[in-house]
């Protein structure tokens, strides 16, 4: 079953956020992962929401998608999203097509 990687964040140093982002693209993909949403215009219609950017990816499945986040890969780069923003991010399973 899909899997999300959804994420909220503020953006609080662009230029080292910048490190983190673009070298993000290839691990996802190296996980058989792929964007649905990256930045890109919001409107909070209803309620809050914890940041001015948003990032949806999707995996095969939870495990690959866990397995991408904690890879050693992706967790070498955390440092520079963690000194240049805030923000939470949620790993959730989609609904089965049938």
């Amino acid at each position: 079953m899909t899997a999300y990687l959804i994420a909220a964040i503020e953006v609080e140093d662009p230029e080292r956020y910048a490190r983190y982002r673009d070298r993000v693209p290839a691990l996802v993909e190296a996980a058989g992962g792929r964007y649905l949403v990256r930045g890109g215009r919001q409107d909070v219609v209803e309620g809050t929401w914890p940041g001015s950017r948003s990032v949806v990816m999707a995996f095969p499945d939870r495990d690959a998608a866990l397995a991408f986040y904690r890879s050693a890969a992706c967790q070498a780069i955390v440092p520079d999203r963690l000194a240049a923003s805030e923000g939470s991010i949620i790993i959730v399973e989609g609904v089965d097509a049938s």
